[in-house]
């Protein structure tokens, strides 16, 4: 199981957690700052993963991003590893080329990603096609909410019928007259 998720920065900021596990705030902060120590000061050509507090920590450097993953001693660090990676490739795919800022503006997608991947501790898709296209799939749902929100809104101000020469579906029609 995986307890939690960190990205830090080379300069120790955080720039994602998600987690799987009780922790108290308190826990949080202490966690998040032993954990980005431990990281950071180990030699680049050192193992990915090490103990801590009963549980192993399994993280990745990719730039200047550590993707970090704690998960329980039993479990297979090397699969962790593909898990994180996949992640990333993930962020890449949808991103273009993932950076810092766009986890930074762009956060809820990468949150988004990560619960396309992981729920509750466990990996429910290790199909990398499968995410990206669940993630597109949510991306074009989106578009088309706000699209219909944009024609809904110019609707109400010319009237139903046809705004800018687009004929307005028969269901924004019948929103609109349900909201009147």
């Amino acid at each position: 199981m995986i307890h939690f998720v960190l990205i830090i920065n080379r300069q120790r900021k955080l720039r994602l957690t998600k987690w799987y596990s009780p922790y108290s705030q308190k826990e949080r902060t202490k966690v998040i700052r032993e954990i980005s120590e431990l990281m950071l000061r180990r030699h680049h050509k050192m193992c990915n993963f090490f103990e801590w507090g009963g549980l192993k920590v399994v993280y990745r450097r990719y730039t200047g991003l550590f993707f970090c993953m704690c998960i329980d001693p039993d479990d297979n660090e090397l699969e962790t590893q593909e898990v994180i990676h996949q992640y990333v490739r993930i962020l890449d795919r949808y991103f273009g080329k993932v950076c810092e800022l766009d986890l930074i503006y762009d956060f809820h997608k990468a949150y988004f990603i990560l619960d396309e991947l992981v729920i509750a501790g466990e990996l429910q898709e290790s199909n990398r096609r499968t995410v990206v296209r669940r993630i597109f799939a949510q991306v074009s749902l989106s578009l088309d909410i706000h699209i219909s929100h944009s024609l809904v809104d110019a609707a109400k101000e010319e009237g139903p019928g046809s705004v800018d020469g687009i004929t307005i579906p028969f269901k924004i029609i019948i929103y609109l007259k349900l909201q009147n």
